[in-house]
């Protein structure tokens, strides 16, 4: 079971920002998922032109993948990795490295025309082999198995990340949307995986009702067909498009029967749990959608995959790092006005830019108000948590 929340350690208060990966990873993901966002917004509309790495598309999607959901997703594993094994995690210079090459990362991307492409792809493409390799030795050292399966899936996702890279060397783009769909594909594996994990007890602890238990077939089906899903993406064979709107219309169905028996309903009256059903819920949403998208014009790739990116990700993103650097730093795990507007301003996120271009005849409005939103949900995390994260454990 994944549960961070009660490790223990006594930093010295210069050191406390790097006592644990989620302080700088949460942080400084989600400062830069608002500056990549108003960005590519100014671009969009004209305001700014930038020569990007790759192109201003390649970047977009590039960076809110591999560069936020990714840092975010190493913070908790490296975090959670002390929790499961005993063994303390990656902290103070060595965590201090890896955050440093991280961001590095993200601003070699600037300079395409001053340095070598393949020096820019190297530092970028390291830092998830490097965090899986951190991430393995606690748990081979103490033979914690179960838990092993998270380092097969941070490797795939950094063969995604050279995927992407490649796509600019090979210019093609194709092999571009090919990667940042697996990456999103994946990624949505993983909060299935951990959604069955923890969301039955935080519900059940949060609301004080009892636990729902889990039935094996259904699990297995929700995984098995979500994990179905991801393979697909790779294009290793060409289904036909029936046969892919199957596979994802059967991984939603999974998924969302899931998301019933854990009773949203319950949970009204506690937002650091509600957000989390809803997250999932958009799981089996933009499933849905990427399966209608093959057989319908109606419905496109796009709209799927960012009800997955923005209504399941970033939602249960918000959510989880709310809850996370709450608990870790040994404070109540409950939440106020100013995050609960902030769940509510990503699910508005998610609601304009998935569904905004039905309603609304200027697309460039759409993108704006959805970004607007994001903004003012992240920008609410970082301003209420920054002292959170940044002083020591109360």
């Amino acid at each position: 079971m994944i549960n961070i929340s009660n490790a223990k350690s006594n930093p010295k208060p210069s050191m406390a920002f790097f006592e644990f990966a989620f302080r700088p990873l949460f942080l400084l993901a989600s400062l830069f998922s608002i500056f990549a966002l108003l960005v590519w917004n100014s671009i969009l509309t004209g305001n700014i032109d930038l020569n990007l790495y790759g192109g201003s598309l390649w970047w977009h999607m590039h960076e809110m993948l591999f560069a936020f959901v990714a840092a975010i997703i190493v913070g908790f594993l490296l975090t959670a990795v002390q929790n499961w094994t005993g063994v303390r995690g990656l902290h103070g210079k060595g965590l201090m490295l890896l955050v440093a090459l991280w961001l590095i990362a993200r601003i070699l991307f600037f300079f395409p025309d001053t340095l070598p492409h393949a020096l820019i792809a190297i530092v970028d493409i390291a830092f998830l082999p490097l965090a899986a390799t951190v991430l393995a030795y606690p748990i081979i050292k103490v033979k914690l198995w179960r838990n092993l399966l998270f380092i097969p899936i941070l490797l795939i996702m950094a063969g995604a990340n050279a995927m992407m890279h490649y796509s600019i060397a090979s210019q093609n783009p194709q092999l571009m949307n090919t990667a940042s769909t697996v990456m999103a594909l994946l990624v949505t594996l993983v909060m299935c995986v951990m959604g069955g994990r923890v969301f039955p007890m935080f519900t059940a602890n949060g609301t004080k009702t009892p636990r729902v238990k889990a039935i094996a077939w259904l699990e297995k089906l929700a995984i098995g067909s979500t994990l179905l899903a991801v393979l697909t993406a790779f294009n290793f064979i060409q289904l036909p498009s029936i046969v892919l709107a199957i596979i994802f219309f059967v991984a939603s169905a999974a998924n969302a029967l899931r998301a019933f028996r854990w009773k949203i309903w319950v949970t009204f009256k506690t937002p650091l749990v509600w957000s989390l059903h809803i997250s999932y819920w958009c799981i089996a949403i933009g499933l849905l959608m990427i399966g209608l998208s093959e057989i319908t014009t109606s419905v496109t790739h796009s709209q799927g995959i960012h009800a997955l990116t923005i209504g399941a990700m970033a939602s249960m993103i918000l959510a989880m790092i709310s809850r996370v650097s709450l608990g870790h730093t040994g404070r109540n795990i409950v939440v106020g006005k100013v995050m609960t507007m902030a769940f509510i301003a990503i699910i508005l996120a998610f609601i304009m830019r998935v569904f905004g271009s039905y309603w609304l005849v200027n697309y460039s409005h759409v993108i704006s108000i959805a970004i607007g939103f994001w903004v003012i949900g992240y920008g609410c995390f970082v301003a209420l948590y920054f002292p959170i994260l940044t002083k020591a454990r109360v």
